[in-house]
Protein backbone atom coordinates (compact mmCIF):
# COMPACT_ATOMS: atom_id res chain seq x y z
CA UNK A 1 0.00 0.00 0.00
CA UNK A 2 1.43 3.46 -0.97
CA UNK A 3 1.61 6.40 1.44
CA UNK A 4 0.12 9.29 0.00
CA UNK A 5 3.41 12.26 -0.18
CA UNK A 6 1.36 14.92 1.80
CA UNK A 7 0.16 12.43 4.36
CA UNK A 8 3.99 11.18 4.37
CA UNK A 9 5.38 14.86 4.73
CA UNK A 10 2.99 15.84 7.34
CA UNK A 11 3.88 12.40 9.47
CA UNK A 12 7.59 13.78 8.95
CA UNK A 13 7.17 17.07 10.73
CA UNK A 14 5.39 15.73 13.05
CA UNK A 15 7.96 13.67 14.26
CA UNK A 16 10.71 15.63 13.19
CA UNK A 17 9.18 18.78 15.95
CA UNK A 18 8.64 15.90 18.34
CA UNK A 19 11.77 14.85 18.90
CA UNK A 20 13.12 18.65 18.98
CA UNK A 21 11.31 18.89 21.85
CA UNK A 22 13.49 19.03 25.42
CA UNK A 23 14.80 15.40 26.43
CA UNK A 24 12.15 13.84 23.47
CA UNK A 25 13.56 10.53 22.67
CA UNK A 26 12.31 7.98 19.72
CA UNK A 27 11.29 4.51 20.84
CA UNK A 28 9.78 1.81 18.78
CA UNK A 29 7.87 -0.07 21.25
CA UNK A 30 5.90 -3.11 19.65
CA UNK A 31 6.49 -1.81 16.00
CA UNK A 32 5.81 1.18 15.86
CA UNK A 33 7.24 4.79 16.38
CA UNK A 34 6.85 6.75 19.62
CA UNK A 35 8.18 9.90 21.01
CA UNK A 36 8.53 9.63 24.66
CA UNK A 37 9.95 12.24 27.67
CA UNK A 38 11.26 10.93 30.81
CA UNK A 39 10.23 6.84 29.73
CA UNK A 40 6.67 8.79 28.97
CA UNK A 41 5.20 8.12 25.86
CA UNK A 42 3.49 12.29 24.57
CA UNK A 43 3.24 10.84 20.65
CA UNK A 44 1.99 7.87 19.19
CA UNK A 45 2.76 8.00 15.62
CA UNK A 46 2.68 4.25 14.24
CA UNK A 47 4.71 3.33 11.57
CA UNK A 48 5.80 4.99 8.26
CA UNK A 49 6.32 1.62 5.84
CA UNK A 50 2.54 1.53 4.34
CA UNK A 51 1.31 -0.94 5.98
CA UNK A 52 -1.34 0.88 8.21
CA UNK A 53 -2.54 4.62 7.61
CA UNK A 54 -1.07 7.58 8.51
CA UNK A 55 -1.77 8.87 12.03
CA UNK A 56 -0.83 10.48 15.32
CA UNK A 57 -2.31 9.98 18.62
CA UNK A 58 -1.94 12.61 21.02
CA UNK A 59 -3.40 13.58 24.50
CA UNK A 60 -4.88 16.26 24.86
CA UNK A 61 -6.76 17.98 28.16
CA UNK A 62 -7.93 21.13 26.63
CA UNK A 63 -11.72 20.77 25.95
CA UNK A 64 -11.40 22.69 22.72
CA UNK A 65 -8.20 21.34 21.49
CA UNK A 66 -9.50 17.76 21.98
CA UNK A 67 -13.09 18.85 20.46
CA UNK A 68 -11.52 19.97 17.32
CA UNK A 69 -9.06 17.26 17.01
CA UNK A 70 -12.37 14.74 17.14
CA UNK A 71 -14.19 16.51 14.72
CA UNK A 72 -11.25 15.78 12.06
CA UNK A 73 -11.92 13.37 9.28
CA UNK A 74 -12.04 9.67 10.77
CA UNK A 75 -10.42 10.84 14.13
CA UNK A 76 -11.27 9.25 17.40
CA UNK A 77 -10.70 8.27 20.79
CA UNK A 78 -7.32 6.35 21.42
CA UNK A 79 -8.07 2.63 21.79
CA UNK A 80 -6.50 0.19 24.60
CA UNK A 81 -9.00 2.65 26.77
CA UNK A 82 -6.19 5.71 26.35
CA UNK A 83 -9.13 7.88 25.10
CA UNK A 84 -10.64 7.86 28.66
CA UNK A 85 -7.57 10.28 29.42
CA UNK A 86 -7.84 12.52 26.74
CA UNK A 87 -5.90 10.56 23.95
CA UNK A 88 -6.91 11.02 20.36
CA UNK A 89 -5.98 9.33 17.46
CA UNK A 90 -5.71 11.54 14.14
CA UNK A 91 -5.27 10.24 10.69
CA UNK A 92 -3.05 12.11 8.20
CA UNK A 93 -4.48 10.59 4.76
CA UNK A 94 -8.18 11.85 4.54
CA UNK A 95 -8.64 14.83 2.68
CA UNK A 96 -9.30 17.32 5.41
CA UNK A 97 -6.58 16.41 7.67
CA UNK A 98 -5.52 18.77 9.91
CA UNK A 99 -2.45 20.48 9.09
CA UNK A 100 1.10 19.69 10.34
CA UNK A 101 1.33 22.97 11.82
CA UNK A 102 -1.83 22.30 14.00
CA UNK A 103 -0.50 18.52 14.57
CA UNK A 104 2.80 20.41 16.10
CA UNK A 105 0.50 22.25 18.42
CA UNK A 106 -1.21 19.27 19.58
CA UNK A 107 1.87 17.54 19.96
CA UNK A 108 3.33 20.21 21.67
CA UNK A 109 0.10 19.70 24.63
CA UNK A 110 0.59 16.21 24.43
CA UNK A 111 4.10 17.13 25.62
CA UNK A 112 3.35 19.38 28.43
CA UNK A 113 0.85 17.22 29.67
CA UNK A 114 3.03 14.59 30.58
CA UNK A 115 6.07 16.50 30.68
CA UNK A 116 7.65 17.56 34.14
CA UNK A 117 6.72 20.77 34.81
CA UNK A 118 11.34 21.56 34.31
CA UNK A 119 10.89 19.83 30.97
CA UNK A 120 7.80 22.45 30.31
CA UNK A 121 9.79 25.05 31.53
CA UNK A 122 12.63 24.75 29.11
CA UNK A 123 10.41 24.59 26.27
CA UNK A 124 8.96 27.88 27.74
CA UNK A 125 12.89 29.25 27.64
CA UNK A 126 13.30 27.72 24.40
CA UNK A 127 10.25 29.91 22.67
CA UNK A 128 11.41 32.93 24.23
CA UNK A 129 14.90 32.84 23.28
CA UNK A 130 13.57 32.78 19.79
CA UNK A 131 10.93 35.23 19.96
CA UNK A 132 13.77 37.43 22.03
CA UNK A 133 16.12 36.82 18.26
Amino acid sequence: MAVPRNALRKWEKVRDWALRLPGAVEEHPWGDTVAKVDRKVFVFLGVDDGSHPLGVTVKLTDETAHAHALACPGAEPAGYGLGKAGWVHVPLEPAGAPAAELLCDWVEESYRTVATKRRAAELDTRAAERAGR
